[in-house]
């Protein structure tokens, strides 16, 4: 992902005089009221597709040209729970597994998800009982991460247990260390390649220790989200590591449950999302969609057959999508280095791919930048998003998300929140300055205060 590494010949905030700390204070507030009065209406708060990317899947509306699959089956009718045998075929290619081993569903990867984790409560996966049995359920979430993932562990009262996201992925002697000798921890959230906020592109080395760790739990399930494994940014593209394969060599062939989707390659609301596992995870879910599906959308997932042809014409469609955006990837990064570099009060990652970049601010000052950037009509994620519960302990992370915005909003933007983030910075040690002159009183002529 990569961190940003300040190099400028400003004086830190934290190493100024009081007097230049007032007048840099005061420059602070001058340039908060000008953005103000620009009366800016902004939205970084969601990492969206923009309209010129969903525009390079308008050849979808024409397709497809004809009713029935390479089967001889009418795509129009009801059944094929695993979805057409092209389209699992063609992602099977891309996501590293064999065609018996994908799930063709529906629009949303978020679905599929939350199915698995209802289905594993009630039902009990393929390996063990009904996890809603168990006196407690924890989930391993590493963090900064991805506030849908929270939010559903959150809505049926599993217990979330944290651990570092780093460059090269979650903390792997963190997670080892809590999964030996916890039977209550039953799996864990993975964003592997260009992870939610972070950038952060698992290793195999990684992925491998998290395939074959002991876990107290023996139905101990990994979510691997690869919602981003084909989001590149740049030339060099970053390999997702094959945890289905790594995991089955270690002996755990059902620990991984994976889940992808065309959602930010071609339409964000009428894709195709996938599930990707052992054949027998995917006999388990397919045997419990039997209740609630007669078949998922087939008719779409023919006509993304033939609007990417092959796998390669995914591979070459989200080239298109990187011409757009990693301009304003590079228009974050600008904007934040132009204003803050050097300063000593933020750091923010350069991702290689993704949809996001996360921001760390001076500790305690995270909510006032997005209260602020709201005032002056620029939106953010809420601080804390990107943890359990909504609640980052040092108030100190925000996501940016600028896919959505024209690249002159994007530079718009975050010209306006560096103005935030100085601004509550300066704030913050002003006030820490006026209180401890107003703490220090000599205790001349006063021998209890001696």
């Amino acid at each position: 992902m990569g961190v940003v590494t300040e190099q400028s010949t400003r004086t830190p905030l934290a190493d100024l005089s009081p007097a230049d700390l007032a007048a840099f204070l005061e420059r602070q507030h001058a340039a908060y009221e000008t953005l103000k009065d620009a009366g800016l209406k902004l939205d970084l708060t969601r990492g969206k597709p923009s309209t010129a990317q969903l525009d390079l899947s308008d050849g979808l509306l024409q397709l497809p040209t004809s009713t029935k699959d390479a089967d001889g089956v009418d795509v129009r009718n009801y059944g094929g729970l695993t979805g057409i045998r092209e389209i699992r075929e063609m992602f099977a290619d891309l996501l590293w597994v064999e065609p018996e081993q994908v799930v063709a569903g529906g629009n949303s990867s978020l679905t599929m998800m939350h199915d698995c984790l209802v289905q594993l409560l009630l039902h009990g996966p393929v390996d063990g009982t009904p996890w809603s049995r168990a006196d407690k359920v924890k989930f391993v979430c590493p963090v900064p991460g991805y506030d849908r993932h929270f939010t559903m562990l959150a809505s049926y009262g599993i217990e979330m247990v944290t651990v570092p996201m780093l460059e090269d992925g979650p903390d792997a002697a963190a997670v080892e260390a809590l999964v030996k000798d916890d039977p209550s921890i039953k799996g864990m959230w993975i964003v592997p390649t260009y992870a939610n906020p972070a950038g952060s592109v698992i290793t195999q080395e990684v992925a491998a220790r998290l395939a074959a760790m002991p876990t107290a739990a023996p139905d101990f399930k990994i979510f691997w989200d690869n919602a981003y494994a084909f989001h590149h940014l740049t030339e060099d593209e970053a390999k997702s590591a094959d945890i289905i394969s790594l995991c089955s060599a270690a002996g755990n062939p059902n620990r991984p449950i994976m889940f992808a989707s065309t959602s930010k390659i071609t339409y964000a609301g009428a894709g195709v999302a996938f599930l990707a596992a052992s054949v027998a995870n995917v006999g388990w879910y397919v045997k419990h969609q039997t209740f609630a599906s007669i078949g998922p959308d087939k008719v779409n997932q023919l006509r993304h057959v033939q609007f990417f042809g092959t796998p390669q014409g995914v591979r070459d469609h989200m080239v298109k999508h990187r011409e757009i955006l990693a301009p304003k990837f590079a228009a974050v990064d600008e904007a934040l280095t132009a204003e803050l570099a050097g300063l000593g009060i933020a750091t923010w990652t350069k991702p290689t791919g993704g949809y996001f970049v996360s921001l760390d601010v001076m500790p305690g000052t995270a909510s006032r930048v997005v209260a602020l950037a709201k005032e002056a009509g620029i939106a953010l994620t809420p601080a804390g998003a990107s943890f359990p519960n909504g609640e980052d302990p040092d108030d100190v992370n925000i996501r940016l998300a600028p896919s959505f915005p024209v690249l002159a909003e994007v530079e718009t933007a975050m010209a306006g929140v560096a103005t935030c983030v100085a601004l509550a910075a300066a704030e913050k040690l002003a006030a820490a300055a006026t209180d401890w002159d107003a703490a220090y009183v000599p205790s001349v002529g006063n021998p209890e205060g001696a």
